[in-house]
């Protein structure tokens, strides 16, 4: 079985259609997924997917990129992360790519804002799923002042350089590949790939977006998530199998309330 690690079902064109992305899902072997938070005002329908469906968990937080809506506090997100179902912090980070003719020194707002996710994080004792973008220092950086080592995570969707990835490894992280290691042109990405220990890797669509060979041009959906792990394999020259069950084993070790329910046998 695979596991999607990062997916945003509460987006369009994917959360008026989530009986058929579940079905589609257990026809990939697909059977679990982590559906990601981006602001405050997202939570309540992240939340609401996790509690009405037993194979889906939740995150709480603000993508760096958000510049509107209610800014989260160390208590508010404490407070969330309470309502059941939720099992990390985030998606947060830092992201200097649209600068919208900003300089760097201009966003100490998302700087600020890490912070305050990665204090919500030790606070609760879960785990942070880190954006970062063009930021890749200063992510780092701040995770190293406010002891993010202490809760670990994952870097999401992950694109950066082979000593990131070896920075982010020596302070605990996981490292999560999602369907741009499938891209003609992701060469460097796929190197990264096979540096990376299995026991360290995770797999994500990043829905709606960057649905991997060879469903490029569609909107991504957690059943493509198999196909990631195809391509993972493939780059580290795998088996399917070992990657589908090691990346299960991480996303069960790193998000510990994710393990499924057993049910009651049939009468």
């Amino acid at each position: 079985m695979f596991v999607d690690s990062h997916c945003h079902l509460s987006f369009p064109g994917l959360c008026d259609r989530i009986d058929a992305i579940r079905a589609e899902m257990v026809a990939a072997r697909v059977d679990r997924a982590l559906v990601i938070a981006v602001s405050m005002e997202d939570f309540p329908a992240v939340h609401a997917l996790a509690q009405a469906h037993d194979n889906f968990w939740a995150t709480v937080g603000m993508h760096p990129d958000h510049e509107e809506g209610e800014e989260p506090t160390v208590g508010r997100l404490v407070e969330l992360a309470g309502g059941g179902r939720v099992v990390a912090i985030g998606e947060t980070g830092l992201d200097y790519f649209r600068l919208n003719g900003r300089t760097v020194a201009d966003m100490a707002w998302q700087r600020d804002r890490f912070r305050v996710h990665i204090r919500a994080a030790r606070h609760t004792g879960l785990p942070l799923v880190i954006h970062t973008r063009s930021a890749s220092a200063d992510t780092l950086s701040i995770l190293r002042e406010e002891q993010g080592a202490d809760v670990g995570g994952v870097f999401h969707c992950f694109t950066e350089t082979a000593e990131v990835a070896r920075a982010a490894l020596d302070m605990g992280f996981h490292i999560s590949f999602s369907g741009i290691i499938s891209f003609r042109n992701a060469e460097d990405l796929r190197a990264v790939a096979r540096m990376v220990p299995l026991d360290r890797c995770l797999i994500e669509t990043d829905s709606p977006y960057l649905a991997p060979a060879p469903h490029r041009g569609r909107i991504n959906q957690p059943a493509y998530v198999a196909d990631v792990a195809m391509h993972l394999a493939k780059a580290k020259a795998v088996s399917l199998e070992e990657v589908a069950e090691a990346t299960t084993r991480n996303f069960e070790r790193l998000f510990a309330r994710t393990k499924p329910t057993a049910k009651e046998p049939s009468p």
